[in-house]
This record gives structure tokens, sequence and C-alpha cells, in this order.
């Protein structure tokens, strides 16, 4: 590992409680000030690749967790992993069987970066909106969801995506995100549904908290 890893403070924390990246301090974030997972929720995490956020899934609930990406993940106890691809349409399909109902989709996945900044963030959208359409598919109502993006002219396009689906939606700028970055989490809750998981949600009805 080279120097700028090795001077990177919030890696090195990570490597020393046993997490595989920096990245699952930016979910503790989240989860401290936003709660969006319960003890009994069932997640499903795209682009999950290396396991951070699934290490840190798996101490929130006692529910099942999926993790889903491209590239493979070295496992986990008691999580599920599926090598593939979650904009695949047929992917909800593969997933739905694992659970009896989705509470929480959750997506810290990112697009090579080239960059070129116009470029990265165009495809850095395209990636949220299908983690959008992916959890349209599969949450139950009332359910959360969490998503990462850049910063930039089309952000907006995302986030009012998202508020189209859910009952709340903030953005979100974790601490231990790296100087210079433009990344940023849309954090939604109160998933409203839409009429194929309001017929089949296990619960039948929709779940309601309190504002974030």
């Amino acid at each position: 590992m080279g120097s700028q890893w090795s001077r990177d403070k919030v890696y090195v924390r990570a490597l020393k409680e046993g997490y595989r990246s920096r990245a699952a301090f930016k979910l503790l974030e989240i989860q401290d000030r936003y709660h969006i997972i319960r003890e009994t929720d069932n997640i499903v995490d795209l682009g999950a690749s290396p396991g951070s956020w699934l290490q840190v899934e798996r101490e929130l609930t006692a529910g099942i967790v999926v993790g889903i990406d491209l590239s493979y993940i070295p496992p986990i106890e008691n999580v599920i992993s599926i090598t593939g691809d979650f904009t695949d349409q047929m992917m909800p399909e593969t997933v739905r069987p694992l659970m009896p109902f989705t509470s929480v989709v959750l997506s810290d996945a990112s697009p090579k970066l080239s960059g070129q900044k116009t470029y990265d963030q165009a495809r850095a959208i395209e990636l949220g909106e299908n983690a959008l359409r992916f959890a349209e598919k599969i949450l139950k109502p009332g359910g959360n969801f969490v998503v990462k993006s850049f910063q930039g002219q089309d952000f907006n396009i995302l986030i009012g995506a998202v508020k189209e689906h859910f009952l709340s939606a903030r953005t979100f700028r974790p601490r231990s995100t790296r100087r210079g970055s433009t990344e940023i989490y849309i954090v939604a809750k109160n998933f409203i549904g839409n009429e194929r998981n309001r017929e089949t949600s296990i619960n039948g009805t929709n779940e309601t908290e309190g504002p974030l």
C-alpha cells in the first residue's frame, strides 16, 4: 500500500477496527444522523465490494443482508453475496426469493472515474438512477434508501427523482469523505411505494416514521 494511503488516518482507523475500507465510517455517520437501519431490517447493498458497508450492516441488524457487486465480495459471516450487475432489470427477481421483504436499499456504488468531471458526474447520476429503479422494484412501503452521487449540474435531476418516491429526502456529506471529493449522499426515508409492491407487500400497509 502506497504512502498516500498510509497517511490516511481514516483508512488506518478502518484497518484497526477491522473494516475493509474507510467507507464504513461514512455509513456509520449516516446511521448516527438518520437512523436508516433498524434492528430487524432486511437490507440490499448495491455496489457492495469490498464489503465494508456490509460489515456495518451486519452489526446493525439481525435481519437478512445481501450484497451485490460486479466484483467478487470476500465472504462475510451471515451475509449473502451476489456477483452480478444490479442494473440488470432481472436482478430484483434474483434477490426477491432471498428475503420476505426488503426494508432498506443502500448504494455506495461509484463509476470508474476518468478524471473528466462532467463525464464522471453524468455516469454517477446514471448509476444512482439505476439504484433508485432497483429500490422502486423491491422496497416495501415505508422502506429507506441511501445512494451516493457527485455534486454537479445534473445532481438535482437525481434528487428530484428520489423525492417523487419517498416522503423525505436529504443530502448528506460525511466528515470521513476525502478532502476535495464532490461525493454526496442522498438519504431518503419512507418509500411511498408503487402499485406492484403495494399489492405484494408482506405488511400490506405503509409504515410511517418521523422526519429525518
